[in-house]
């Protein structure tokens, strides 16, 4: 399979300011995939040690920080004669060795001429207590699940990937069916490198869900491993309402949809633990359509989204011939799954911050607000073919100088202030 995120570790490594490389992302989205076959592409070599359960790997990194000494051990524990610029050094697994993720600064510090990289569940590495992270010493690129592009390049559709790439819609649109039928696809299967793999290979749908229930299972495991004990309960509440909380009209997150008489301070940890783990992102409310959007940000409301769209529906056990045949799937579920991949396309493309808009007296609400070339841009998501907004129509006529995107089932059309774009050219 082709990954995108290539060209970035391939950016890295040809950095004159490289650093030692972590390579953040939930569980399952294909970090060790992504260095390995880098490593093959890009390097002579590599030296390959997984920190889960290695004993002789946590005496290496607890002693001390001389990286010499680590080195001689690295060499050692791998039999590869470790050299600068054509061996690329990658921990796996990295969360089960703190030191190993604070032992980067001395490797930035002391040996830069080592190309290091590590990968590990930010469930891990981020809620490490008692250890020092190389702030400013490291570089960090995200991983997400693979996006609608990559899942064309998977299923060998490369010049349909191409076309997006172009945006000549003139081209696009006589394909619009074709991509569409594509798109439906992707909302089954959604983004995960493993099930993907599954579905290029076999098509067979019930492998598919299979899979993606052991994936979920596999992250209700790491609940009970990684979490605090006393915010485990919490987790499984918020984890498993989101996509009711995003099927939903008002997809505002409600407390009062965990238990009755739920309050923010119970569940706030369990939020932030989540989304600190990448299993969830949060869309905070921006109170004013207006830049910097951070300066408007509500803190007490906002909309959780999930990691990708195929686990969602694995969760909800949404049926295959209902995705990838019935003519209003888009408007299923009040375009939850469509507000999922909206979000989750722009996440992977590293688009930061995404907020929402909804005035105080909830008579004007935007799905989306981003930033793009210093302008603010409106982005409203519709799932069917009906994409009358009166909140965008109020929006746009109370600012003649902003331009918005509605994302919809229909073909690319540019009018004044706003551009209808399909929604497989997100």
């Amino acid at each position: 399979m082709e990954r995108l995120i290539l060209q970035q570790l391939i950016e890295w490594k040809n950095s004159k300011d490289r650093k030692p490389l972590i390579l953040n992302g939930a569980r399952q989205v294909g970090k060790t995939w992504l260095l390995r076959e880098f490593a093959k592409r890009e390097y002579k070599q590599e030296a390959y040690i997984v920190c889960r359960k290695n004993e002789l790997a946590r005496q290496l990194f607890s002693q001390d920080f001389d990286v010499d000494r680590i080195l001689r051990g690295l060499r050692a524990l791998t039999s590869v004669d470790i050299t600068p610029h054509d061996t690329l050094i990658i921990l796996d697994e990295v969360q089960d060795i703190p030191e190993a993720i604070e032992a980067l600064k001395y490797f930035y510090e002391s040996a830069p001429e080592y190309h290091i990289a590590v990968a590990g569940s930010l469930l891990g590495i981020s809620l490490h207590e008692n250890v020092s992270f190389p702030v400013g010493k490291v570089n960090v690129i995200d991983v997400f699940p693979m996006n609608f592009g990559e899942f064309l390049l998977a299923k060998g559709e490369k010049e349909c990937y191409n076309l997006l790439q172009n945006h000549d819609f003139a081209v696009l649109n006589p394909l619009h069916d074709k991509y569409i039928d594509l798109l439906r696809q992707y909302y089954y299967v959604g983004g995960m490198p493993e099930v993907v793999k599954k579905y290029v290979e076999t098509e067979e749908l019930k492998e598919v869900r299979r899979i993606q229930k052991e994936i979920l299972l596999g992250y209700e495991r790491d609940f009970s491993k990684h979490a605090p004990k006393d915010q485990v309960p919490r987790i499984r509440m918020v984890w498993k309402s989101i996509p009711s909380q995003l099927f939903k009209e008002n997809k505002k997150f409600i407390y009062g949809a965990l238990k009755k008489g739920a309050r923010a301070n119970e569940f706030e940890i369990a939020i932030q633990w989540l989304t600190d783990s990448g299993l969830l992102y949060k869309v905070p409310r921006c109170t004013k359509p207006a830049l910097p959007l951070e300066i408007y940000e509500d803190l007490t409301s906002f909309k959780l989204y999930m990691l990708d769209l195929g686990l969602m529906g694995a969760m909800v056990n949404t049926d295959p011939a209902q995705v990838l045949i019935k003519n209003d799937i888009f408007q299923e579920y009040s375009g939850g799954l469509t507000e999922q991949f909206v979000l989750q396309q722009m996440k992977s493309q590293h688009i930061s911050p995404i907020y929402y808009h909804k005035t105080d007296d909830s008579r004007l609400e935007i799905d989306f607000l981003i930033q793009r070339d210093a302008k603010l841009v409106p982005i409203e998501v519709k799932a069917g073919g009906v994409v009358k907004s009166n909140s965008l129509t109020t929006l746009l006529k109370n600012n003649p100088d902003l331009h918005a995107i509605r994302y919809s089932m229909l073909q690319y059309i540019e009018q004044q202030q706003l551009a209808n774009i399909p929604l497989y050219a997100v």
